[in-house]
């Protein structure tokens, strides 16, 4: 909200994060999809006449973006900056603060906020209502390895943040009012799933929802899953990501968070949901179950994650999968039952013998399917080419013959 503007609810912020901006689903394209959430965003925050969008890092998936990705972030921020809604952006673990931060001077001069240094973390963006001032601290992620000798503390992300903290409550000392901060971090408690990369690698990586006590809402990101966090005075809050980024993430409601701040600081959140490509889902079972199971409908449209249990491999699992679930995209293997033990993995190998083209044929049968006739013959065929080159090196002036065997561990040798 500009300064001056009245407002008799509050002020209204719409809270997201881990855009991700340039990343696939398991090779699905998804830059369609994330550029349709960016067009919905927009409109949701004109619609809800929001005061101001705070995006909590990992806007891009990774440090050099595409261009594409480059093209549907700059096309949003420019819509959201046209309809004059505040934007306050913070840099995360996958953004490239350099990158991502060039050209915010400019920016800040639209409206746009782009925080990415450590320099100025006690520098508000602050909208105004009749209420008063908000104060909204845009915290970047700061790798502590890079920012504790600055900040004169130790190389863990609760020294780095807990130093940080203090800088903004001397600014808040001498600048009273309601106040909130937007940041990129790991909060003990938070619930994480497989997609997100590590804050910090080999180090200390969380930090206590208790730093934030005093500040009225904290906007984070890192986390995909939509949450709150409890521990502090304040109210801590994960958007989630907009779209799913692995099956670890099934059950999730992709949101935003709209939160409206009144002039007690009092906050309210209303979660809403984002529009996502497709359902994603994982199913577990044997082939020939799984291909006539009604109950399984629900997920004929759905990105898939299918684990069989099949003692032994079934043939063409894929293809077959394909002609009922189309979107599959990745297929464990778990066999289950009776016959799934060591010694029956023991006892097949055994019963292949020592003929190579044999062992060929016993692996593709078990990985793929039992090999056709056109299969075979190469495998012969590779053999036989094989096979040939040894004899040739061994007439070779010079060879050596009686070689030792390689010794053979049994059962019993180990």
């Amino acid at each position: 909200m500009s300064a001056g503007a009245v407002s008799v609810v509050g002020v209204r912020l719409l809270h997201t994060s881990d855009w991700h901006l340039g990343r696939s689903f398991h090779r699905a394209d998804l830059t369609s999809a994330q550029g349709d959430f960016l067009d919905w965003l927009v409109q949701l925050a004109v619609a809800r006449e929001v005061d101001a969008v705070l995006v909590a890092g990992d806007i891009f998936d990774r440090a050099v973006p595409s261009v594409d990705a480059v093209s549907i972030a700059s096309r949003a921020l420019a819509q959201l900056a046209a309809a004059g809604v505040t934007v306050v952006v913070t840099s995360g673990n996958h953004d490239s603060a350099t990158r991502l931060g060039f050209g915010s001077e400019l920016a800040t001069a639209a409206g746009v906020h782009v925080r990415t240094r450590l320099e100025g973390v006690d520098q508000p963006v602050t909208l105004t209502d009749d209420h008063g001032p908000l104060h909204v601290y845009p915290i970047p992620y700061l790798d502590p390895d890079v920012v504790h000798t600055a900040l004169g503390v130790g190389r863990s992300h609760a020294d780095v943040f807990g130093a940080v903290m203090e800088r903004i409550a001397s600014h808040r000392e001498a600048n009273p009012g309601r106040a909130i901060a937007v940041g990129h971090a790991f909060v003990t408690g938070g619930a994480p799933s497989d997609s997100e990369r590590d804050i910090r690698v080999g180090g200390v990586n969380d930090i206590s929802a208790s730093l934030f006590d005093g500040l009225d809402y904290v906007a984070l990101g890192h986390l995909h899953g939509a949450q709150i966090v409890a521990g502090s005075s304040a109210v801590v809050r994960y958007s989630g990501s907009p779209l799913a980024y692995s099956f670890s993430e099934v059950g999730h409601r992709k949101s935003v968070t709209l939160v409206e701040i009144d002039a007690e600081g009092q906050v309210r959140c209303e979660i809403v949901e984002t529009p996502v490509p497709r359902s994603i889902a994982t199913i577990r079972g044997r082939l020939d179950d799984l291909l006539v199971d009604p109950l399984l409908a629900v997920h004929e449209s759905a990105w898939l994650q299918v684990t069989l249990t099949d003692e032994r491999r079934p043939d063409a699992p894929l293809e077959r999968l394909r002609r009922r679930f189309p979107h599959v995209l990745v297929i464990e293997f778990r066999p289950e039952g009776a016959g799934v033990t060591v010694a029956a993995d023991l006892a097949r190998l055994r019963s292949v013998g020592s003929d190579p083209v044999e062992v060929g044929r016993a692996f593709l049968a078990y990985v793929a399917g039992e090999p056709d006739d056109t299969e075979m013959s190469v495998f012969a065929s590779a053999e036989e080419s094989a096979r040939g080159r040894g004899e040739a090196l061994h007439a070779l002036p010079g060879a050596v013959s009686g070689a030792p065997e390689p010794a053979v561990q049994s059962e019993g040798s180990r």
